[in-house]
């Protein structure tokens, strides 16, 4: 089972639900992908609970006054059938610089705009806008 998916379709569901937080399976390129979140103002913040086995991530979510969803859409890019790979001078842009994508490269979990920054490529994980 794919576990970047698994977090990306929790996201979205409890966003389309209104949740006010969701609780993953925590694994550390799943806590490396809520920092950036937490870090590009998508979610309130995440904790990991230890539950003697794999952990627990709860994400709370970030919603406005008329309560919508700072996430309106997110999508896993790479997949375990089909890896996505890109060099630091053809990381893409999401909608025009207002989106995040997320890499993970040799330096860690990183933005897209950190990664151009550091001149380091990697796997494209998912996109959030």
């Amino acid at each position: 089972m794919d576990t970047i998916s698994q977090f990306c379709t929790r996201i979205r569901n409890a966003v389309m639900a209104q949740h006010l937080k969701v609780d993953i399976p925590s694994s550390q390129i799943q806590e490396g992908i809520a920092g950036q979140l937490k870090a590009y103002g998508y979610i309130k913040n995440y904790t990991v609970v230890d539950d003697g086995k794999q952990g627990i991530m709860r994400i709370y979510l970030k919603y406005n006054e008329k309560g919508q969803s700072a996430i309106t859409h997110i999508e896993r890019l790479s997949k375990p059938s089909c890896r996505q790979y890109v060099k630091a001078s053809r990381i893409p842009i999401v909608l025009s610089n207002y989106g995040l994508l997320v890499l993970s490269t040799n330096e860690g979990i990183l933005s897209g705009e950190e990664a151009k920054k550091k001149n380091v490529g990697g796997e494209l994980l998912c996109r959030i806008w």
